[in-house]
């Protein structure tokens, strides 16, 4: 309990300042009662927020700091914090913990496309600079902050008996096994037809899919899955879906089974998102943070998005570096601590460099996707992905009374429309039946 009349002092004091706040205190400790001791320890620990143990340590003991025999020069200078910081920008201030072990091929990455220039110093230190450095130097970075913040009926059972209810495994290192969810272009208000995106998230790489639809008919879902299909660099193995009617029905599960070829359909748990845990996690990451909750409801903004993801399918997918969960243990409770599971992740690398690690991709695809990422300037394409956000929101919304054509909206894969930014893509590694 602190001595009547003592307030708290919130702001973190330097050890300077509490040496010299302790020298003056300790006369009056010298000269005190044990029972003024007492009060004169509980206003020192106040003051300075140490324990009272080390405050009697330093009160018995000279105040004064020992000067350090060798000085400690600053490894990381203006120059490696300077390139950090354009690299950081790069990946759009991604985590220190995913940026560290991707400094040194983006450093060169951008030398080439005339970014930055890294002297062989500074490529060296940045090869060897540990994630806690990073962190430090990104705390003092002035980062980008563009994040705009935009504002069930019942089924039959019958086909769905024969589509499993399951959790795709999380430790799964084959790549073909999507996640496949749909986001809500509606804002406030749900009637009518609205902008919905379509996502798939590959569980072992991370590979992420995106189309942008008008409506969750099964004409538009089956295009926007034929649109996939046609650019996927490795075949899909399982489609695992929530229960949501765009998903399950009739049309799409014929698709699937007969028209789509060796592709198994499973399903999670009604009103288990968790089940869908690496999309739903992605949803907001690569979705929401970018477009927001307004509604976007016409043909042109469909469009308009529809670009916007073609841009972010090779920002994320190739210049994205993930972290993918190794290891999980469950501990128990113990020692007065609440039970909880510790959590190992690996090194970060990118969808792309993790899908090079497998047999999922062929030798000439792999050429055709490093060529690509060779001829990309990240930064730009950044730059150009936000300027393409405004565009997008710059374009009016749905006149009431008068309906967009949902059909319009439909820009299939076998029918690339001129200017599509992955038009010259077209992998087919699933076979596809007309």
């Amino acid at each position: 309990m602190l001595p009547e009349g003592t307030v708290p002092i919130e702001e973190k004091m330097t050890v300077d300042e509490r040496r010299k706040y302790l020298r003056r205190m300790k006369p009056r400790y010298d000269n005190a009662t044990r029972k003024e001791r007492g009060q004169l320890l509980d206003e020192m620990e106040a003051v300075t927020g140490m324990h009272r143990k080390h405050i009697t340590r330093l009160l018995n003991s000279s105040l004064e700091r020992r000067p350090r025999k060798r000085q400690r020069g600053r490894r990381y200078d203006k120059a490696v914090g300077d390139a950090i910081g354009i690299i950081a920008e790069s990946f759009d201030y991604i985590c220190a913990e995913r940026l560290a072990p991707n400094l040194g091929w983006m450093g060169e990455h951008l030398m080439k496309h005339g970014e930055l220039f890294l002297s062989s110093t500074v490529q060296e230190k940045l090869e060897q600079i540990s994630v806690s450095t990073t962190q430090r130097i990104l705390s003092h970075l002035p980062q980008a902050t563009y994040r705009p913040k935009r504002g069930k009926s019942k089924r039959k059972k019958g086909f769905l008996d024969e589509i499993p209810t399951k959790r795709l495994p999380w430790n799964e290192r084959r790549p073909g096994y999507f996640e496949v969810d749909t986001v809500f272009h509606c804002g406030p208000n749900g009637s009518g037809e609205f902008m919905c995106t379509l996502q798939m998230i590959d569980v072992a790489t991370g590979w992420s899919e995106r189309v942008a639809v008008l409506g969750r008919s099964y004409l538009v879902m089956e295009d926007a899955f034929r649109r996939i299909l046609m650019r996927l660099p490795f075949p899909i193995l399982e489609v695992h879906s929530d229960n949501g009617s765009e998903f399950l029905n009739h049309h799409l599960v014929r698709f699937w089974k007969e028209l789509a070829q060796g592709i198994e359909l499973s399903r999670g748990r009604p009103y288990n998102k968790d089940d869908n845990r690496f999309v739903e996690q992605k949803n907001r990451s690569l979705v929401r943070d970018y477009l927001g909750y307004d509604r976007l409801d016409t043909v042109a903004q469909v469009w308009a998005a529809n670009q916007f993801y073609d841009k972010m399918w090779v920002y994320y997918n190739l210049f994205q570096p993930v972290m993918r969960l190794e290891d999980k243990t469950y501990c128990p409770a113990e020692n007065g601590q609440p039970a909880h599971t510790k959590r190992r992740h690996d090194r970060a690398r990118t969808p792309f460099d993790r899908l090079c690690e497998t047999d999922a991709i062929t030798p000439e695809h792999k050429r055709q996707l490093e060529r690509l990422r060779a001829q990309t300037n990240p930064r730009q394409l950044r730059q150009e992905l936000y300027a393409q956000i405004d565009r997008l929101f710059s374009l009016p919304m749905a006149q009431a009374g008068v309906p967009e054509n949902v059909y319009q909206a439909l820009r299939s894969a076998t029918h690339p429309q001129k200017g599509d930014f992955l038009a010259h893509l077209n992998f087919a590694r699933t076979v596809i039946h007309p």
